[in-house]
Formats: structure tokens, C-alpha cells, sequence
């Protein structure tokens, strides 16, 4: 029988927790556990407190690090449970969620390690021709193939899907493995100083000893809360350090990651001369602090 223990990393975030909270509510079946770890500045524990019947067991966690928060939640974990799941704080599931992701692992094979829920509001996005060009596919700088991790240590986002299908990684935004997975891994502590690429990381590894699924009907949604957040600037340091630390880690070829983050930065600059958008003129001044700091650390 497969028991679910799901792990919630939460900071700052009581009105986005609540309503996931509530959705978990609506479930028409629950995870055997949730556990809540709190890194929040003020205790979010009065929210948790309207949720009595749910079964959360409740964490306090500092420093703030979803990375660290997550590492948390699996060691706390229930040893009964076969699955260990994440959803982040600003994220709602439709009332089936969990019971057809669950029906998903009852039939799923023994070499499928990971599955992601099917995300259902997938935003819209303009296509970046930089990124999508024959020649960025030929130099292994990216790929057209949702799901996918390209050569140079860039993966292509999933989105919504209409069956399940099978990828390179998954996104930790709402996600279950196998318990068996985290006996050999947990989160990369290099990603606690700020957990940007940890969930690539983290699954692209486990796709190298099994499968990774994203279950068609198992639906939920995801609302990026404003709240918790670094400047644009930080961002752009920690997208070229984590990038390129995840590129060495696998590998894969730096050289290849330097032309994709030259790319990022002229998609930054782009943006910001042709939208006004300051805050990309920020991020852009972060890559090029990132790219410095990479080559006085290396």
C-alpha cells in the first residue's frame, strides 16, 4: 500500500499557505502526513491551527532555504511512508490530485523513481528566438523537447501535458519519488544559500538511475507569490553560480553553459531596453557579477 508523506517549505507566505492548505482540505485523499516547515519570521502556526483535522506536523526551520527546509521534511519523515512528495506554499490542487497520483503509482513500474503533478495554468510565454534557433539546438545550447536537459546544462520547462509523458527532470513545485530515493540523496547543500536549480539538480540526478513521469490528470496549479523573494539583482548572481555549479556537477560542458548564460544576459538586456523593465537591467548587472565571481572562484 502506498503511504505519502508530502513536505511543505513555507516563509512569509500565511495567505498563500492557507489556501493550499484548504485544497489539500478538498482532497478526496490525503497524504498520510504533511509535514510543515516553517522558516517564516513570524510563526505561521495560527494558520495551521485552522487545519486541525489535517494530519500536519509541524517544523521550525532556520535559516530560511527551501533546499535545507525539504532535507528537513524527509528526514522528519514517517518511515512507513513509500513516497515522499513537495509542493510549494503558493500552489492549489484539483479535489482528484492526489488520488489519481497515487492510482499513478499503485500501476507505475518498479523503474519509475519520480512523478510531477501536471501543472494547469501554465502562463503563456513569448518564444525567445535566441533560444529556439536551429543553431542553439544544433550547439547543444537548448532544445525544443519539453522536459528536457540540453548540454550545456539548460533544461526546457515542462508546461501542461494532455497524457502522461516522461522527461529529464521535474520541478519540486509539486512532486512525488520514491521513498527509496533520498537514501542516497538529498538536497545539494550548496543550493541553501539560495534554492534556485536544486529541484534539477536534485531529479535530473535521480533520472540517471530511473524514470521521471508528469501524470496528465493528476492537476493542480501554481500562483508565484511576490512574497519571500531576493532582488533581481541577487537572482542574477545566484542563476549563473547555481547554473554553472549544477553544469560541473553533471559533467555537462561549461563552455556551452557560458554561451547559454551570454544568451540569458543579452535576452535581459533585450528586455529591459525594449519594455523599460528595470528590474532586467538589475538581473543582467547580477549575471555579469556572477560571471566575474565564477572566474575569480575557478
Amino acid at each position: 500500500m502506498q503511504q505519502l508523506s508530502l513536505v511543505i517549505a513555507t516563509k512569509d507566505r500565511p495567505d498563500d499557505l492557507r489556501r493550499l492548505l484548504t485544497s489539500l482540505r478538498d482532497q478526496t485523499r490525503w497524504p498520510a502526513e504533511i509535514i510543515l516547515v516553517d522558516a517564516s519570521r513570524e510563526t505561521v502556526e495560527g494558520v495551521t491551527s485552522e487545519f486541525s483535522d489535517l494530519p500536519i506536523r509541524y517544523l521550525r526551520h532556520f535559516p530560511p532555504s527551501a533546499a535545507a527546509q525539504r532535507n528537513a521534511g524527509i528526514l522528519a519523515s514517517a518511515a512507513s511512508s513509500t513516497l515522499i512528495g513537495f509542493a510549494d506554499d503558493d500552489t492549489t490542487f484539483e479535489p482528484s490530485a492526489f488520488q489519481n497520483m497515487i492510482d499513478f503509482w499503485k500501476a507505475a513500474a518498479p523503474d519509475v523513481k519520480g512523478a510531477a503533478f501536471n501543472l494547469g495554468n501554465y502562463p503563456k510565454r513569448g518564444i525567445s528566438l535566441l533560444k529556439h534557433s536551429a543553431l542553439a539546438q544544433r550547439l547543444g545550447l537548448y532544445s525544443r523537447k519539453p522536459g528536457s536537459v540540453a548540454r550545456s546544462g539548460w533544461q526546457t520547462i515542462i508546461g501542461g501535458v494532455t497524457e502522461t509523458h516522461f522527461v529529464d527532470w521535474l520541478p519540486t513545485t509539486a512532486v512525488i519519488f520514491q521513498r527509496e530515493v533520498f537514501k542516497r540523496n538529498l538536497f545539494d547543500d550548496a543550493f541553501e544559500s539560495y534554492s534556485y536549480l536544486e529541484d534539477l539538480d536534485l531529479s535530473y540526478t535521480v533520472s540517471r538511475v530511473g524514470r521521471l513521469a508528469v501524470v496528465a490528470d493528476a492537476k493542480y496549479s501554481h500562483f508565484p507569490s511576490s512574497e519571500g523573494r531576493i532582488s533581481a539583482r541577487q537572482f542574477g548572481r545566484y542563476e549563473v553560480r547555481n547554473r554553472l555549479y549544477f553544469v560541473r556537477k553533471h559533467h555537462l560542458s561549461v563552455p556551452r553553459c557560458y554561451f547559454g548564460i551570454a544568451i540569458r544576459l543579452t535576452m535581459s538586456l533585450c528586455n529591459c531596453l525594449g519594455k523599460r523593465n528595470s528590474s532586467m537591467f538589475s538581473r543582467a548587472v547580477g549575471n555579469i557579477e556572477g560571471l566575474i565571481q565564477s572566474r575569480i572562484a575557478s
